[in-house]
């Protein structure tokens, strides 16, 4: 019964409830669900002396239906409940990775095929790559040069991965993005 007092273990009340639990709830009439509880429409009264008797809390768990839906729950272990489920929802959360390649504006055929082979491992494992040109001192008068390299790379990467985004000169870099092809 830690909630029906609408006080936590140590005597406090909670900062801001996320749900309405016993007495806070304001309608006529509430649905009643949980565990060893016949599921049914009650008044609020009812239904507060059923929760009182199986030393539980009522909790509103969906106020906007018509009557709300409430639950006989430990509060506490209600809380924990959902924090869990949140936590397994971010763990199964998809975490994109996002992988950095850099050339320069001459880079030279080995070093350019180096680093193809390594964007392609990185979309096959399913990470993003950001190809970018850094322009040091006057070699952004060859930005030209640069953005041919990057679709030249985007093109030899083309049976990997799409390009999110062309080609874009942000300052001394010129970027691309590109996001590895969904698998079959």
């Amino acid at each position: 019964m830690a909630g029906f007092q609408n006080r936590n273990r140590r005597g406090f009340a909670p900062r801001e409830a996320q749900h309405k639990i016993n007495q806070l709830i304001r309608a006529r009439n509430v649905r009643i669900v949980g565990d060893d509880v016949e599921p049914g429409v009650f008044s609020i009264a009812e239904a507060l002396k059923i929760a009182q008797e199986k030393e539980l809390d009522l909790v509103e768990i969906s106020p906007n239906a018509d009557p709300p839906v409430c639950k006989i729950i430990d509060y506490n272990k209600f809380l924990y409940q959902q924090k869990k489920k949140q936590k397994e929802i971010k763990a199964k959360a998809v975490k994109v990775v996002v992988k950095e390649i850099r050339f320069g504006p001459n880079t030279d055929e080995h070093d350019y095929n180096f680093k193809l082979k390594h964007a392609s491992k990185f979309l096959a494992e399913g990470a993003k790559v950001k190809a970018f040109v850094f322009f040091k001192g006057r070699s952004i008068l060859f930005k030209d040069k640069g953005e041919i390299l990057l679709l030249k790379f985007a093109q030899d990467l083309e049976e990997h991965g799409k390009v999110e985004q062309l080609p874009r000169l942000e300052g001394k870099r010129m970027t691309m993005f590109i996001a590895p092809k969904k698998k079959k």
